[in-house]
Formats: structure tokens, sequence, C-alpha cells
């Protein structure tokens, strides 16, 4: 993967990814280059957004056989279903993997690597909710900082991404627990956050009834907690002051000092503020063409989310 540094060219956005250990933007050159990873801590990030359309954020392919990595569309070409283009739709063989466990169409490539070990975790959110999910043994780590959980573990240890993905519909069946979370609920609940007492507790109450679950189905329970990266720590402190950003990250100029980054959701302040942090989603930036360089956000006075 590139490591290169973006000038202020044009660049379409891929989003948030924790593939190199911290958050960073993951963009593609216009007209065309290789994908640059581009860290979001640690230095100011200012953008602007060209347009309102949406572009082919690429495909994933295998590299070996336990390891995928990005690929940008070779056309840059505008999003269709799913965000991508249908050339790079046609050609993502990842793309079978939700169906795999249920028989579906399964490239050669994709089967050697759901063939490799997976875990089941849950992982729960700033507002209680608490969502089940699987991560490839070569995934574990960075699947998990993603989410932008406040608090997850590790339920058991799975032979292949078929049998665990057995296990996540039987939870989500017999617990009612969901596999995703949207984004913006995330958001929400990270404003208002006031104690973590209740999310910790639902988190407990929600990891009792899956140990019971799974027991049931003779499934040895491997209990080990996530440790959330340090990245993320200001926004999962509950009582910190924060505001929602009152500016749409999709369009028009953006300058922020991000102070925190949990998944894709970042804690930041502005040049021309003062000292109120805001949060935002700079996930919501995937399929946008932006250019990287000295912007700034507009001014705005907004009342603190905390008091």
């Amino acid at each position: 993967m590139s490591q290169a540094r973006p000038t202020s060219d044009m660049y379409v956005c891929h989003g948030v990814t924790w593939a190199t250990g911290d958050p960073r933007l993951l963009l593609a050159p216009l007209p065309g280059g290789p994908l640059a990873y581009v860290e979001i801590m640690n230095q100011r990030l200012g953008y602007q957004v060209s347009g309102t359309g949406r572009w082919c954020t690429g495909r994933y392919r295998f590299v070996d056989t336990h390891r995928v990595e990005a690929v940008a569309c070779p056309d840059r070409a505008a999003a269709e279903q799913s965000g991508q283009c249908a050339r790079c739709a046609g050609q993502d063989d990842f793309r079978f993997a939700h169906q795999f466990h249920q028989g579906g169409h399964a490239p050669v490539a994709l089967t050697a690597y759901m063939a490799q070990p997976h875990w089941l975790y849950l992982a729960t959110f700033a507002d209680g909710t608490t969502k089940v999910g699987t991560a490839a043994e070569s995934r574990k780590r960075s699947r998990l900082d993603e989410q932008g959980a406040l608090v997850a573990t590790y339920l058991t240890k799975s032979p292949d991404g078929r049998a665990v993905r057995f296990l996540e519909d039987a939870l989500t069946r017999r617990l009612g627990l969901p596999q995703t979370v949207r984004a913006a609920a995330k958001l929400r609940a990270l404003a208002e956050l006031r104690d973590l007492a209740p999310v910790l507790s639902s988190h407990e109450k929600e990891l009792a009834r899956a140990a019971e679950a799974l027991a049931d189905m003779n499934i040895p329970a491997v209990w080990e907690a996530w440790t959330p990266p340090s990245e993320g720590d200001l926004l999962r402190t509950a009582g910190t002051e924060r505001a929602l950003y009152p500016h749409d990250p999709r369009e028009g100029e953006h300058g922020l000092v991000p102070l925190a980054c949990a998944g894709s959701q970042v804690l930041a302040v502005l040049d021309s503020n003062d000292d109120l942090p805001y949060l935002l989603d700079l996930g919501t930036l995937k399929g946008r063409r932006i250019t990287l360089g000295p912007f700034s956000s507009p001014s705005a006075a907004v009342q603190s989310a905390l008091f």
C-alpha cells in the first residue's frame, strides 16, 4: 500500500481505514495513480469537496490466502450500485463474502480466504446499542477499530468464515442483536454521551445473554476484551465537551484539527472558532471528490452539547 503524501490535487475519497493500525483517509488520485493512505491525527486537515456526485471507490482484491487490499477504480468512474461502477463491481470477488455461508457463488480466492479462522464479537456503542459481528483472523484488530464502538468483546474463535457466520445469524435470531449500526446513529450517540456506566452495563448484559446462547449450541466461549485504540480515548470519555459539527462535511470547504478519532467519527477543533470541539463523520466523504489544501470551515456559533 502506498504511504505517499498527497499534494493539493483532486482525489476520490475511499473513506476512513484502520488497515495501517491508525485512522487514515484512503484516497485515489485523479486522474490516476496508486492509493494514498493519509494520516488523520497529528496534523491539520483541510479539504474542499468538488460537486455533489459520487464516484466509484474501486474494489478489493486478494493478495494472498489471508489478506485483501483496496484497489482504485481504473476509470475513476461515476458510482452506480453499492458505490461502485459496473466494471469494479463485476471484478470484486469479495462481494460474495456475505452470502458465502448460504451456499452462494464463491470464487476460489474467496473460498481460500474464508478458510482461515474467524472471530465472533459483540460491540456496544455510545447509546447502549450492541451489535454482533465477525472478523477474519487477519482482520481481527482493524475490523473492530473501524467500528467506532466504546467497548467490545471477542466471544469465540471459529475454524472458518462459514462457521462464524452461522453463529452470527444464530445470535441475531435468538437474541435480536443487529449486525449493523448506522453511522449517523453512532455519531448522534457520541454527541449525547453523558455517562459510560449504562454503556458498560448494556455490554455486560448482552455478553451474558450471548454466553448462554453459545452454551446452548455447545460452542466454547473464549472471552477476550478488545482494547480500544488510543486515538479515540477523548471521544470515549464521558463529559468531554463537544457539539455536532454545524456544516455538511460533504460539501464546501473545511479546516479541522482532529483531537480524537473512533472508527470514522472525529472530534476536532476549527481554526477560526473557540476551543469547542466538534463531532463529524469523515466516513460521509466516501465516494466524494476532494482537494486537500489550506481550506477553512465557515464560522458558526454553536452551543456545546455537554454542560
